[in-house]
C-alpha cells in the first residue's frame, strides 16, 4: 500500500475527550472516529488491525472444533421472554418495535437465538458435542460509555456456544475453550490471565474472565506472577491433550480481581516472592451454565436410551473491538503505538526520505516490490514531506519495522532498519535488507504456538 493513496487522517494534538492512552492514540493514529456516544466508525488503519485480530480468533476457534455461522443483530423479544431474561436483563438492552408493533431488541448476546437454532435442527445425541460461534456486532446501552472502544455501546463480539449431552462433556468443552483462549491471546502478544469471576446476567456456576495486564486497566488484580511467564500448553491438532490437567495447572495459581477477593486474601494465598498486584483489562469471559437456557426453551436431544435429555450448554465471549485498545494499553511509548507483528496494520514501512530524488525513488520502489513479493505486509511512505513528519507518523501508528531509504545512505549502497519496539537500528545493503526483514517478521507472526 502506498501512503500517498491511503486514507490516514493523523492528528497532531490529543483530543480533549480522550481520557486513556489507547483512546488518545487510536484517535491520533486515524484508527477510529466517534459518530455518537459509544459508537465509532473504524477507519482503514483501525479496521485492518481489527481484521487481523478477528483472523487469529477465527483460526483458534476453528482449530478447537467450533463451527462458524452468523446470526442477526436484531432479535425477537419472544425468544428472550421464553428464556425468562427479557425483563431481567435491565436497561442495557435496547428495545424496539418494528412497523407491525412486534417487540424486538438489538442483541446484547445470543444465548436465546443459538438455542433456538439448535433445538430446530439437532435431535439426537449422535450430533453432539457441538460448538457454534459467530463474530457479530452487539449493543449494550451503557449508562456512561467511555474510553473509546474499550467500553462502547456498539461493539464486536466473538460469542461461541457449546452443546453437550452431559455435564462431563460440557466441562471438557469449557476446558477446551479455556485453552483456546490462552492460545488466542498469546498469538496477539498478550498474556491472558484467567480469573474466576461472577457469571452476571449470563448465568451459570463455572465462570472465568481473561484479563490483560496494563497500567491503565479498569480493574485492580492480584495474581501469582508465575502466570505471566507460564508457557502456553502444547495441544494436539485435534485437542486430544489432557485438558483437565491443563485447566487445573493454570487455575491452581492465584489470580483474581478486586471484586472477587481482597488484598489480605491474596497475601494469604500467594507466597510473598510470587505476589503481583497490578491493573487488568477484561478481554474475554467464558461460562458453563448447564441447562439454564435449554430447560425453559426445551432444547433436548434423544439419548442412546431413547430418553429426551436437556442439553448442557456453555458460552464463550471475546471482544475484538476491546482487544485493539487493550493491546495498545499494554504496548506503547511516548511516541505512539508499538504493535506486535501478528496484529500490526503493516509489518514494515519503507520510508523514502527524499521523494523526487531519482535514486531514492528507485531504491524505495525496488524494496517495496521485493518485500511485497516475499509476502510482507508493507506500507510505502511516498509522500512529499519532511523526514521528521514521516518518522513521527511511523512511530505513532506503530509499524514494527521501518526501512529508511535516503540519498546519504544510498551513496554507500546501504539502507537502515529501525526496530520500533527497541529503537535498535541496523545498516544493511539493499540486497540484505529484504532478507533481514523477512527473518525478523515471519517468526513473530505467531501462526502457531
Amino acid at each position: 500500500m502506498r501512503l500517498s493513496r491511503y486514507f490516514l487522517p493523523l492528528l497532531k494534538e490529543t483530543p480533549k475527550e480522550a481520557e486513556i492512552v489507547s483512546h488518545q492514540l487510536m484517535l491520533r493514529a486515524g484508527m477510529i472516529k466517534q459518530q455518537a456516544a459509544g459508537s465509532y466508525s473504524w477507519l482503514p488503519l483501525g479496521f485492518k488491525v481489527l481484521n487481523k485480530i478477528i483472523r487469529i480468533i477465527e483460526e483458534e476457534q476453528n482449530r478447537s472444533g467450533a463451527v462458524q455461522l452468523l446470526m442477526p443483530t436484531i432479535q425477537s423479544a419472544d425468544l428472550w421472554k421464553e428464556s425468562g431474561r427479557y425483563d431481567a436483563y435491565g436497561k442495557e438492552m435496547l428495545r424496539l418495535e418494528d412497523r407491525h408493533e412486534r417487540e424486538m431488541l438489538f442483541g446484547p448476546t445470543n444465548e436465546e437465538m443459538i438455542t433456538d437454532i439448535f433445538r430446530t435442527y439437532v435431535k439426537s445425541y449422535k450430533d453432539l458435542p457441538l460448538n457454534l460461534y459467530h463474530i457479530q456486532w452487539k449493543f449494550r446501552d451503557e449508562v456512561r460509555p467511555r474510553f473509546g472502544t474499550m467500553r462502547s455501546r456498539e461493539f464486536l463480539m466473538k460469542d461461541a456456544y457449546s452443546f453437550d449431552l452431559d455435564e462431563a462433556g460440557a466441562t471438557q468443552a469449557f476446558y477446551r475453550m479455556f485453552v483456546a483462549y490462552l492460545r488466542t491471546f498469546h498469538r496477539m502478544g498478550l498474556v491472558g490471565v484467567p480469573m474466576r469471576a461472577d457469571a452476571g446476567p449470563i448465568g451459570g456456576d463455572l465462570s472465568y474472565e481473561f484479563h490483560v495486564l496494563a497500567e491503565t486497566g479498569e480493574s485492580a488484580v492480584f495474581l501469582d506472577k508465575r502466570l505471566v511467564d507460564k508457557p502456553i500448553p502444547a495441544i494436539d491438532t485435534d485437542f486430544r491433550s489432557d485438558l483437565t490437567s491443563i485447566f487445573k495447572d493454570w487455575t491452581s495459581l492465584f489470580a483474581a480481581t478486586d471484586e472477587m477477593t481482597d488484598e489480605a486474601g491474596f497475601k494469604a494465598a500467594v507466597e510473598p516472592e510470587h505476589q503481583l498486584a497490578a491493573r487488568g483489562i477484561e478481554v474475554g469471559h467464558i461460562f458453563f451454565f448447564g441447562t439454564k437456557y435449554s430447560k425453559p426453551m426445551k432444547a433436548t436431544v434423544t439419548s442412546q436410551e431413547g430418553q429426551a435429555v436437556e442439553v448442557q450448554m456453555g458460552s464463550y465471549g471475546i471482544g475484538p473491538t476491546r482487544l485493539v485498545p487493550a493491546i495498545i494499553e499494554a504496548s506503547h511509548d511516548d511516541a505512539g503505538i508499538i504493535w506486535p507483528v501478528s496484529v500490526a496494520p503493516f509489518e514494515a514501512v519503507v520510508i523514502n526520505l527524499k521523494v523526487g530524488d531519482a535514486e531514492s525513488d528507485r531504491a524505495s520502489e525496488r524494496l517495496y516490490d521485493n518485500l511485497t513479493r516475499e509476502g510482507i505486509d508493507v506500507l510505502l511512505d511516498d509522500r512529499d514531506q519532511g523526514a521528521g513528519g514521516k518518522f513521527a507518523a511511523a512511530d505513532l501508528i506503530g509499524i514494527p519495522y521501518q526501512l529508511i531509504v535516503g540519498p546519504r545512505g544510498l551513496k554507500d549502497g546501504v539502507v537502515e532498519i529501525k526496530h520500533r519496539k527497541s529503537g535498535e537500528r541496523e545498516t544493511l545493503s539493499i540486497e540484505e535488507a529484504v532478507g533481514r526483514l523477512k527473518s525478523l517478521i515471519v517468526p513473530q507472526r505467531r501462526d502457531s504456538v
